[in-house]
């Protein structure tokens, strides 16, 4: 019985090892089972999602559909429009360079927004004026060039009188001042700008080299004799049938004054005019053609006597 006892135990004990085995196994089942149902479910949303994920594709690409249908419509009408301007221009331009001009220009075009509607009008006014300008202008461009012609002629016409005037009264002044045993010249200079043209006197006196009249360079005398030789010289071309000279003789010497005085005479009596010479300085002239008179002031009065 002992005996019995104790292969039962074992037995017994065998069992329950083999039960343990049998209760992991069955749980080991239970997880996979357990996880099975987890991808099942998962699988099963998985599945939802995707369905509806296919509807909606469904009714965007019917969507797409009727829209690329409706564009189709538009396109063909637009063709006709456009069949009916005439034929179709030869692009020489990709779509997207197309593209890129038209959005250059519409940029350009957006720096004219908020202009007023009058612009076309404004605009027209001042094309107008601005013909009306370009005309005036124009005409008086034509003015200008007849002015600027008439000048040309008219500044020729000058410089032939002057030159003429002047080639006279130098050799007139050169064979005065030898009288006044100087030399001299009278020269145009400038002649081309008539704001600025003038006649340079050149004297020289006692041999020297002719250099220009000035304050600087000659003395009182000097410029005063050079001064008469001209106004003399210019005697000729002067219409008037009378004359006068006052104080011509001022700083001279004796000399140049005696010398300036017969030649004063000479010149009056080649013109065949009068002159009324006036003089402060005593004058030694003895001719039956010349008429002296003094006035000398005594003790507050004025006496007049007539010398010859």
């Amino acid at each position: 019985l002992s005996e019995t006892i104790n292969k039962a135990m074992e037995y017994l004990a065998v069992l329950d090892s083999n039960i343990q085995k049998s209760l992991l196994e069955i749980n080991q089942l239970e997880n996979r089972v357990d996880g099975y149902h987890a991808q099942i479910l998962d699988s099963h949303v998985k599945s939802a999602l995707l369905q509806y994920r296919i509807d909606n594709l469904k009714a965007s690409i019917k969507g797409t559909i009727e829209e690329i249908e409706h564009l189709r419509v538009q396109l063909e009408a637009a063709i006709r429009r456009a069949e009916e301007k005439g034929p179709r221009v030869a692009v020489i331009k990709s779509p997207a360079e197309i593209l890129e001009e038209i959005r250059v220009i519409d940029g350009f075009l957006s720096a004219f927004v908020g202009i007023s509607d009058d612009v076309e009008r404004m605009y027209e006014s001042y094309s107008r004026l601005y013909l009306e300008l370009k005309e005036k202008a124009l005409e008086v461009a034509e003015h200008r060039k007849k002015a600027m012609e008439e000048i040309e002629t008219r500044m020729y016409s000058w410089q032939t009188v002057i030159r003429k005037l002047l080639d006279s009264v130098n050799v007139e002044f050169q064979r005065i001042m030898s009288q006044l045993q100087a030399i001299g010249e009278v020269k145009l200079i400038n002649e081309h700008d008539i704001e600025a043209a003038g006649i340079e006197i050149l004297v020289g006196f006692k041999g020297g080299k002719p250099v220009p009249l000035n304050a600087y360079t000659q003395s009182g005398g000097e410029r005063t004799t050079a001064t008469m030789g001209l106004l003399l010289a210019l005697q000729k071309h002067v219409r008037s049938p009378f004359r006068a000279v006052d104080e011509y003789d001022v700083h001279m010497d004796p000399k140049n004054r005696e010398l300036i005085a017969q030649t004063l005479i000479s010149v009056v009596k080649e013109t065949g005019v009068q002159y009324l010479v006036i003089t402060p300085s005593q004058i030694a002239i003895t001719r039956d053609d010349v008429n002296v008179i003094t006035v000398q002031n005594i003790e507050g009065k004025s006496i007049i006597k007539e010398v010859s």
